[in-house]
């Protein structure tokens, strides 16, 4: 799927005008007049970001970040108003947003923006994907390989899980190497790797946090 660039603002003539821009540079666009219109009509699961006015009547740009971000199906936001200041945009930006932007904003200001905004979506989506994958792996282990998986993702030896599990060292062997076939990690790194990404071991990600993969994660998607 395309990725759309959605447009929420309250003045026509803006709409038309962006609406424009960004169907030169290729993108798909759609475009809404109001906050509560893009909620009603969205599709939750299509690509893209959100260029998004600050000051809208009824429900306002900060709110309706605060309310995509509550779906669990937020877009990147690229904000744009006539009337910001600091305040604002550090609520923004804390709050997540792409870029905070302040009309009259140049072309190709806002290009570059909604560039990387659209970027980052996809980003998002891939270890989002990444994640569910892993997950579906993560169901196929027995009880046994969860606990063998979960204390190796703590730094633990062999002897000290055959230990803690009151099994010999060799099952402890066997039970990880089957893991590691059935996570489809080639390599005790790999292994850590999946661990981190799926909030097994010490260092898991917060809550919602994709973890990013780099060259590893392509190979693990190419299996």
């Amino acid at each position: 799927m395309s990725p759309t660039v959605f447009v929420v603002d309250d003045d026509p003539a803006i709409l038309k005008s962006l609406s424009r821009l960004l169907r030169v540079e290729g993108w798909l666009v759609e475009t809404y007049d109001s906050a509560e219109t893009f909620l009603a009509r969205r599709d939750p699961q299509a690509p893209g970001c959100l260029l998004l006015d600050m000051e809208l009547p009824g429900l306002d740009g900060l709110e309706l970040q605060r309310r995509l971000a509550e779906t669990g199906h937020a877009l990147p936001i690229v904000f744009l108003t006539g009337h910001g200041d600091i305040p604002m945009s550090v609520r923004a930006i804390k709050a997540g947003a792409a870029d905070f932007l302040t009309k009259p904003v140049a072309a190709e200001t806002l290009l570059a923006a909604v560039r990387v905004a659209i970027i980052e979506d996809a980003s998002a989506r891939q270890g989002r994907a990444d994640t569910a994958q892993l997950e579906q792996r993560l169901a196929s282990l027995t009880p046994r390989e969860r606990e063998v998986f979960a204390a190796v993702a703590a730094g633990k030896l062999n002897k000290q899980i055959a230990a803690d599990l009151g099994i010999v060292e060799q099952t402890v062997k066997f039970h990880r190497a089957r893991l590691m076939e059935r996570m489809q990690a080639r390599t005790a790194a790999e292994l850590m790797l999946i661990a981190a990404m799926l909030g097994i071991g010490r260092e898991s990600p917060a809550h919602g946090e994709a973890v990013p993969l780099g060259r590893t994660s392509q190979k693990l998607r190419r299996r």
